[in-house]
């Protein structure tokens, strides 16, 4: 009884009154000092979350699916009493690790649907002295707006291609650093879309988590200027473009490298080089259908007879003419082409700005 006239006499006294913010209005909490929270359970933390969240999970994963059976099987009511039962004893334990995530005391929480585990957990916070925000729909309200912003909003994308080996990535790093700004898909996707791609990267997120890294990176942009990105297909590795940022980017103007075939060769060599035998085989047999099993096995004994050059030329030939059929298929607004004598990124990534003015894309 103490405890609950305690409870409401802090209440009565809040400093901040808990607000519930639409979706946009609670990201802009972030650059306010206002640390996300996240109260869904660790699996649905893992499977997608808003960048920069962390996760105060109500449940764990074993008492969320114990819940969600006793909803579903028996009453809503008694799924109700199991979790005040589980969240009970563990309130102090909520506190405290809420104090350690968010020391300054202002908070930002969420959970699915902006149901009872985020007001749950929002008003035990707000007791305990938080400066306390809430999401209006939960994290599945952020979601819809993501997607939703991906198709509506009118993004200024310049697209840079060029065939394999062209050093696009490092280009769009010089290109940042001139002041451009890049959104770097592969990045963001731990992966450089190629059957290689995954040798050196950190694992790739879920899908979710890609759709969600993106659209961060886009909402820090000035959507008045331009955008570089690199020229993908749809899928990297094991994630997807979503469809809207898609559809843009393949109505966007491409601005295309032309290397020689030897400096490529070469820089693919420097790149690849320090990977193993047994891993770039590995990599080369994902491909053996597409590229042809008499090309895929030249290319192993080659390997094997230590003529990484041949090999990789038997490589990059067959992955040469599947970028001129795929962009061939693209319906970019315009093309423009700029010649390289030789694969120097920052002199590259200064040509192509300047092609870029010229032509006010």
């Amino acid at each position: 009884m103490l405890v609950v006239l305690w409870l409401i006499h802090f209440y009565h006294n809040a400093t901040f009154p808990m607000q519930a913010l639409a979706a946009t209005d609670f990201l802009e909490q972030q650059s306010r000092g206002f640390v996300l929270l996240d109260v869904r359970t660790p699996a649905e933390f893992e499977q997608g979350h808003i960048p920069g969240a962390l996760n105060l999970p109500l449940f764990s994963n074993e008492e969320r699916a114990e819940v969600g059976t006793l909803y579903k099987q028996s009453s809503p009511e008694k799924a109700y009493f199991r979790g005040l039962e589980i969240a009970g004893f563990k309130m102090a334990g909520y506190v405290r690790e809420a104090f350690r995530l968010a020391p300054g005391r202002k908070v930002a929480v969420h959970c699915w649907r902006g149901g009872k585990r985020s007001s749950s957990i929002a008003t035990l916070l707000e007791f305990s002295g938080f400066q306390v925000d809430i999401l209006t729909g939960g994290y599945k309200a952020y979601r819809n707006n993501l997607l939703e912003c991906f198709t509506s909003r009118p993004l200024r994308l310049v697209v840079l291609g060029g065939k394999t080996g062209s050093g696009k990535t490092e280009i769009l790093q010089h290109l940042k650093a001139l002041g451009e700004q890049v959104i770097d898909l592969e990045g963001l996707a731990n992966h450089k879309g190629s059957a290689f791609g995954a040798l050196g990267q950190a694992p790739q997120p879920t899908v979710e988590q890609f759709e969600n890294n993106l659209f961060h990176a886009l909402s820090v942009l000035d959507g008045s200027r331009r955008i570089w990105i690199e020229n993908e297909s749809r899928s990297i590795g094991r994630v997807f473009i979503p469809q809207g940022f898609w559809d843009q980017a393949r109505s966007a103007p491409l601005i295309r490298l032309e290397v020689p075939f030897e400096q490529r060769l070469e820089y693919l060599i420097a790149g690849y080089g320090q990977f193993g035998e047994a891993e770039l085989e590995a990599c080369l047999l994902k491909i053996e259908k597409r590229m042809g099993g008499q090309h895929v096995r030249e290319a192993l004994q080659s390997f094997r007879n230590g003529d990484i050059v041949r090999a990789t030329a038997i490589a990059l030939e067959y992955y040469d003419k599947t970028y001129t059929h795929a962009t061939s298929k693209g319906s970019f607004s315009r093309m423009e082409q700029i010649e390289a004598d030789r694969l120097e990124p920052r002199l590259l990534a200064e040509k192509i700005i300047s092609v870029a003015d010229a032509h006010q894309l």
